[in-house]
């Protein structure tokens, strides 16, 4: 189980990402070429998982319904252990586990949706955004 900064460093070294450490409490996990990084944060009691996707739609109630209705429906048909929200304008992927009993394999689950989601489902909602 996970308890600190330290392990969640060492739960990522062992599931062979790469990483860099910002500061005491968060990491920045590679995710693949041309993917962004997801953001690790320890904040007592749990550890925040965070991708910043891209700009939400704006503009059009029309386009940011249409946006906020996938967004909705991935997050019920294909992600178990994050989702997607809105935040400050941005579309963000996350999820929350909690420290005291995370284990190596909740941490690869969580990072194999993310990285999934990034792969099968990124690509069609940036086409949103940008066609209207």
């Amino acid at each position: 189980m996970a308890t600190t900064t330290e392990d969640l460093g060492a739960y990522l070294t062992r599931l062979d990402r790469r990483f860099d450490k910002v500061d005491d409490n968060t990491y920045l996990v590679s995710l693949g070429a041309g993917k962004p990084a997801a953001a690790l944060r320890v904040q007592p009691p749990v550890v925040l998982v965070q991708v910043d996707v891209g700009a939400a739609p704006a503009g059009s109630s029309g386009r940011e319904a249409a946006m906020f209705r996938r967004l909705l429906e991935l997050n019920a048909t294909d992600l178990m252990h994050a989702a997607y929200g809105i935040e400050h304008g941005r579309i963000v992927l996350g999820a929350a586990l909690e420290l005291d009993t995370m284990d190596i394999g909740e941490l690869e689950g969580v990072l194999a949706n993310i990285d999934m989601a990034l792969t099968e489902h990124v690509p069609g909602l940036l086409d949103m955004v940008k066609k209207g």
